[in-house]
């Protein structure tokens, strides 16, 4: 069992930065593929980023391509999403996942664990 949990979400005008973190506990995080995806209020929860486990691929959804990096310290068992440029459309709730199939790194049906998501709001 993984269990996740997510920071570092808030208020930030456009143009902005934040980073996010996803902490997990009770596994070693380094077995899994880990993912960023995030739900805007009535839409579907969309792909942001991934990266494997051992850190040496990354992948990303074309919306946030060139200003989002996804990173992983799997000595902290812990993920980052560095967000920068942010933009009122990037507001959503933020969810990191883990999974074991690299494949399947946008599908959100191919993780197992799911951290109960933080809060961005970006303001124009």
């Amino acid at each position: 069992q993984v269990q996740l949990v997510e920071s570092g979400g808030g208020l930030v005008q456009a143009g902005g930065s934040l980073r996010l973190s996803c902490a997990a506990s009770g596994h070693i995080l380094s077995s899994y593929n880990m993912g960023w995806f995030r739900q805007a209020p009535g839409k579907v929860r969309e792909f942001v980023a991934a990266i494997t486990w051992s850190g040496d691929s990354t992948a990303y959804a074309d919306s946030v391509k060139g200003r989002f990096t996804v990173s992983r310290d799997n000595a902290k068992n812990t993920v980052y999403l560095q967000m920068d440029t942010l933009k009122p459309g990037d507001t959503a709730v933020y969810y990191c996942a883990a999974g074991r199939y690299w494949s399947g790194h946008s599908d959100a049906n191919y993780y197992n664990y799911w951290g109960q998501g933080t809060q961005v709001t970006v303001s124009s």
